[in-house]
């Protein structure tokens, strides 16, 4: 049976082992996104409505010890929720998150420009998975035909456009089956990786990332192609576009910080080449 990332004791989620990031001995921020777009999710005032937009702010580093999650309604409309949630470690916040839920309608008439964009194509199905346990699939391509965790060959020694499909493997909660919401939300923490990584390697974390949709990815895979990567003094701004197997979905940002040039250690279960 393939080991989710939390499991439930009442109110609390206790981390595995495998949701262990590459930040030190802390949980993934791949897996707070996830977790806080699981938690938004579940209020009633969000069920007929669109998940339009989540943005998660990483305020303090998320030891590998039991989470407790709290939900807001901040507004409920006829055509709009907001949503708060907040992610409690050792009785602080150490994450929280904001999203936007609308109400979807009639679509207008008119073509809108929009910068083009396209993604490399789907991962091959009968591809050879990694020997080490991954937490998720993570094909990488610069200028290649991408690689299954080949982060470092496909985005380190190539100065050449990025991209990313993501592929959840495991649950994120006991048995729970993963959402479409929740898969876009789990992906899109891969932003700053794929917007920030240089040709010296991934030398920034990221303070929060934020997603916005226009509807929701159809498919096991989120794809990722990056737009731009702006810094200047250690701070630094990366901008994708969101894909699934149709097309574009939406958009994704993530501001970070500079970090030492040996602080990026993943865990060898997480299979980053």
């Amino acid at each position: 049976m393939t080991t989710p990332f939390f499991t439930r004791d009442r109110e609390l989620f206790v981390p595995e082992p495998i949701s262990q990031g590459p930040w030190g001995a802390t949980v993934s921020g791949h897996l707070i996104g996830g977790l806080l777009g699981w938690a938004v999710e579940q209020v009633p005032a969000a069920a007929e409505l669109q998940p339009a937009r989540l943005t998660v702010d990483l305020l303090r580093p998320t030891f590998m010890e039991p989470l407790q999650v709290e939900t807001v309604i901040s507004r409920e409309g006829r055509r709009i929720a907001v949503v708060d949630a907040a992610l409690l470690q050792r009785g602080e916040v150490v994450s929280r998150a904001s999203a936007v839920f609308l109400r979807r309608g009639e679509h207008p008439d008119g073509a809108v420009w929009s910068a083009p964009v396209s993604m490399p194509p789907l991962p091959p199905e009968d591809a050879d998975p990694l020997e080490i346990e991954m937490p998720f699939e993570l094909w990488a391509y610069g200028s290649g035909t991408g690689t299954l965790g080949g982060t470092s060959v496909e985005w380190e020694q190539e100065h050449a456009p990025k991209f990313a499909w993501v592929k959840e493997i495991r649950p994120l909660i006991g048995d729970d089956p993963v959402t479409p919401f929740t898969r876009a939300a789990l992906a899109g923490d891969v932003t700053s990786a794929l917007t920030h990584w240089s040709t010296g390697g991934l030398r920034y974390i990221n303070a929060d990332f934020t997603i916005t949709l226009s509807r929701l990815p159809d498919g096991e895979y989120v794809g990722l192609a990056a737009q731009a990567h702006h810094s200047e003094a250690g701070v630094a701004s990366g901008a994708a576009t969101l894909f699934d197997q149709h097309g574009p979905i939406g958009s994704a940002l993530a501001i970070a910080l500079a970090q030492p040039a040996d602080a990026f250690r993943p865990p060898r279960h997480i299979g980053l080449k």
